[in-house]
């Protein structure tokens, strides 16, 4: 199964491949070419890429780069789904954050929100508590689906065509803002409240709507959904959201997370300073940060 990535070298950011344990940075394994550095061009060039790779030399260990986020800073907004999971959506009855909806009725079309690209961090980073700001910050599991082929008005049955690849992605919230302010940019959106990664699985290596999702707190396992388990999967998301949105490539979409968040639990078990966040997919990895 092969796996992109993103990796600083030099201080610079770097796209890669990586199959196995061991990583090919794509300087090492294609002819020159503008887009290696950049995954948005790597992706809308993939295909040609792919054909070209000649993982040949032995590689490096993953252990020897450090990995950022795959797409460091997403040049949209990252868009993402709320209460997309019918369990989450119970648990969440008591905050009531969405106007003119009861959070005890399953959502009749997809909640829409978005998250600013400057809150993207990568596996290891840490997650900098907003001490002053928030006393109730959260963490949500989520699957994110990676826009390859740029599409408007796509209906659900092409849907699919449009997703490159997957990711995993915390949804890191900060509950008393996202219920101060109603709309919930604010909440969603502290620096270091994305952290994303360890890289992208692209589509043709697996089916992104059905794989186990789970989240541990200090090894306590608080989530674990499928994404089978969705209220509006993948190709139905794709469809509403393009409507009248032109998807381009490297867009993101986060598509909820299930049940087992710390607002659920009573009482809340929000995150402090130096808990430890693990969250896991089914054949795409694992992703690891740490509150500070």
């Amino acid at each position: 199964m092969l796996k992109l990535i993103t990796f600083l070298s030099q201080g610079d950011a770097r796209v890669g491949v990586v199959r196995g344990g061991r990583m090919w940075p794509l300087d090492d394994v294609l002819s020159a070419n503008a887009s290696k550095h950049d995954m948005v061009a790597v992706i809308r060039d993939w295909d040609a890429i792919r054909k070209s790779l000649k993982l040949e030399s032995p590689g490096l260990e993953l252990t020897d780069i450090e990995l950022q986020a795959p797409i460091p800073r997403p040049s949209g907004a990252i868009m993402c789904i709320g209460k997309n999971y019918r369990d989450h959506v119970k648990e969440m009855d008591k905050w009531k954050t969405a106007p003119a909806l009861s959070a005890q009725d399953v959502p009749k079309n997809p909640i829409v929100f978005t998250k600013a690209p400057q809150s993207v961090i990568g596996p290891g980073a840490a997650i900098k508590y907003p001490h002053g700001l928030s006393s109730q910050v959260d963490y949500e599991a989520e699957l994110a689906v990676i826009i390859g082929k740029p599409g408007r008005a796509i209906k659900r049955e092409n849907a699919l065509e449009h997703v490159f690849g997957y990711t995993i992605l915390n949804d890191v919230t900060a509950r008393d803002l996202q219920k101060r302010h109603q709309q919930w940019f604010i909440g969603k959106s502290c620096d270091t409240f994305c952290p994303m990664g360890p890289w992208i699985v692209p589509a043709t290596e697996i089916n992104g709507e059905d794989l186990r999702i789970q989240c541990w707190i200090n090894d306590e396992l608080r989530q674990d959904g499928r994404t089978s388990d969705m209220i509006f999967p993948i190709p139905e998301l794709i469809e509403t959201i393009s409507a009248g949105i032109t998807l381009q490539t490297g867009d993101i979409i986060a598509t909820g997370t299930p049940s087992g968040v710390g607002s659920g639990f009573d009482p809340p078990k929000h995150l402090l300073p130096g808990d430890k966040i693990r969250i896991a997919i089914e054949n795409i990895g694992e992703l690891l940060n740490t509150v500070e």
